[in-house]
């Protein structure tokens, strides 16, 4: 792949940091430095067959679901979601991959897995999440379409740092990416990656976070 824009991260090092990859692309060096190992992206983390296990066992109750245009906090538009704490052993499976990928062994996790159906023509707006619902670690696999997600930096908007999520990718944001930048994931009519455009189409993303700060593990309920 070909990065483009205002930087081409292919060519970019980073001293001690080695060259940066080619689906994350910032404002400059300094935001780039700043998330270096807090915004990740993984592409082809699912296979096609994982992704279509997921797919196949998400849709019965997505489809009773309407899509949804005022979300509670306005973040959201033209969505529908759910939270899943059984699955398959073929989902679980491609689950405990996510969580051994994303989380410290001892970091403990919310056990109901947040799975947002965004229509074609939603978006994300800008925000950053509540600490009373996640914790300082959320990790997210996206399926159907490929989008893009933006971050931005709550003290100085012209810092940002994008992240191009083809499906089967898994993305992960900790620390700095969680609570100093906000995210979004562009509508379809702004969906470009410098100047690769990225058509927007149906995108579900299902997203393991960290349990809130304060809040006991499971063992401990």
């Amino acid at each position: 792949m070909v990065c483009s824009g205002r930087l081409a991260l292919g060519a970019l090092r980073a001293p001690g940091l080695g060259t940066w990859p080619c689906w994350l692309r910032g404002s400059g060096p300094t935001v780039l430095r700043r998330l270096w190992g807090a915004a990740v992206v993984r592409p082809g983390f699912l296979s096609s067959v994982e992704e279509e296990t997921l797919r196949r066992e998400l849709e019965p109750a997505l489809r009773r679901r309407r899509y949804e245009y005022d979300h509670w906090d306005a973040a959201i538009h033209g969505f529908r979601e759910t939270e899943r704490s059984h699955w398959s052993e073929a989902s679980q499976a491609i689950l405990q991959r996510v969580r051994a990928a994303a989380f410290p062994p001892a970091l403990a996790q919310l056990p109901m897995v947040h799975v947002l159906d965004l229509h074609q023509n939603g978006y994300i707006k800008p925000h950053v999440d509540s600490i009373k619902f996640c914790g300082g670690i959320i990790a997210g696999l996206s399926l159907l379409s490929p989008s893009v997600m933006r971050l931005i930096d709550t003290q100085d908007p012209q810092e940002w740092l994008e992240l191009l999520l083809e499906p089967g990718s898994l993305y992960i944001l900790r620390g700095p990416a969680r609570y100093d930048f906000s995210h979004q994931i562009l509508r379809d009519e702004e969906s470009f990656f410098g100047e690769r455009r990225v058509p927007r189409g149906r995108r579900i993303s299902v997203i393991c976070r960290s349990l809130p700060e304060g809040e006991p593990g499971p063992s401990s309920r």
